[in-house]
């Protein structure tokens, strides 16, 4: 592996999203990530199905590309201490187990930073490991709710509670912990000891809400939903065109001399109500419906061009499929494939952060169950004899 964190070992003890996506961005930026898989089943997204590729889950596909796999049975001693090995060398652990399994099962952060105090032990949760919600499960759904999320997302008041399409808290828990961990490797270098790190579901929620919470912190209200605006700027949302919809962005006083010049509506810009940011957002409603005939006059397309011309923040609003073959797309290497044993060329999303000179990659297909277990094994002293029993009684599973 190249990349900035070339050198570095991690162990993912972690399923389904949060904790994988950490991984994920690690390996990503060329660490060695060892995926330890529990016996049986392997982690559950392998059975979040449809859709397959072949016989793979794509979900699964998706989130464990980078990284070795090893599978172990760790209600046996002998996966046990497979895993005390692996840790005993390794730079950092990421777990996302309900609080207090790992430590029934020897492997809590006590234990381990016994075991190996230069590790960097990284634990996400639902709600992390303090406060009196400690011990529930967490879903990104319920994340979602009760950081205030879905109390804002939809197309106002009245209506059902709407989550944000994408799982945001699974994934911002993920890329906080990455960071969080980076941040740790960083304090080991001045003190020579690793330290706990704790995230949860729950903050990766609450600091997607900045602006709202600003808005409830300073007026004592909370805020609404309003479908693609924002609460604080004006205009700033999605209007429809001839044929589609486009989101254009007037955050400041220039932006919005700018649009209604691209607009050709001089009299929007004397207008009183919308002399500044303020007075338009006191005045949403009839700036939107001053604005929305305008923007249905042309196709999104040539609205494009108008803004490109002129300067102006916008964009269109694109389908996934649209966006997976999007020029900026392509150009950024967001759309790579790697080389699968079973199913051959897979795509899968790249690197989003570009390095000049450690460059981040995607070289290796998410692994097979157990893939990797002997090669690991192997690294870690054991002989062949010696995995070929672990594998017969059940500890292990190569393939």
């Amino acid at each position: 592996m190249h990349g900035p964190l070339a050198g570095l070992r991690v162990v993912e003890l972690a399923h389904i999203m949060a904790g994988p996506v950490a991984g994920l961005m690690l390996a990503d930026m060329g660490a060695d990530v060892v995926k330890v898989e529990k016996l049986p089943g392997g982690d559950d997204t392998r059975r979040m199905v449809p859709p397959r590729i072949g016989t793979e889950s794509a979900a699964y596909l998706m989130m464990n590309r980078n990284k070795r796999g090893i599978a172990l049975d760790l209600k046996q001693d002998a996966g046990k201490d497979v895993l005390r090995k692996l840790l005993g060398g390794a730079d950092v652990l990421i777990e996302n187990y309900r609080l207090g399994t790992l430590d029934r099962l020897g492997f809590g952060w006590d234990a381990v930073h016994a075991l190996n105090p230069r590790l960097v032990y990284c634990s996400l949760s639902g709600f992390g490991r303090t406060g009196p919600y400690a011990a529930r499960g967490g879903f990104d759904l319920v994340a979602q709710g009760m950081s205030g999320l879905m109390s804002v997302t939809g197309e106002g008041p009245g209506r059902a509670p709407v989550k944000v399409g994408a799982p945001v808290s699974d994934i911002t828990a993920g890329i906080l912990a990455a960071t969080g961990i980076l941040a740790a490797l960083q304090a080991r270098n001045a003190t020579g000891k690793g330290q706990l790190v704790d995230t949860s579901l729950f903050e990766a929620g609450i600091v997607q809400t900045f602006w709202q919470s600003a808005i409830a912190l300073a007026t004592g209200t909370s805020p609404g939903p309003l479908g693609s605006a924002h609460p604080l700027n004006a205009p700033y949302q999605a209007f429809a065109t001839s044929d589609g919809w486009i989101n254009v962005g007037a955050a400041n006083q220039a932006a919005w001399l700018k649009l209604v010049a691209c607009l050709d509506a001089p009299g929007l810009a004397a207008d009183p109500r919308y002399a500044s940011n303020a007075a338009r957002m006191e005045n949403l409603a009839a700036l939107v419906a001053d604005l929305e005939p305008l923007f249905a006059a042309r196709t999104t397309a040539r609205w494009l061009e108008i803004f490109e011309a002129a300067g102006m923040p916008a964009g269109p609003v694109l389908s996934i499929s649209e966006m997976l073959v999007d020029p900026q797309t392509c150009a950024r290497g967001m759309v790579v494939e790697t080389d699968h044993p079973v199913l051959g060329r897979v795509a899968t999303l790249g690197p989003p952060v570009k390095f000049s000179a450690t460059p981040a990659s995607v070289t290796r297909h998410a692994p097979l169950l157990g893939q990797h277990t002997s090669e690991v094994l192997g690294e870690l002293g054991y002989a062949s004899a010696e995995i070929d029993a672990l594998a017969a009684s059940g500890a292990v599973a190569t393939c």
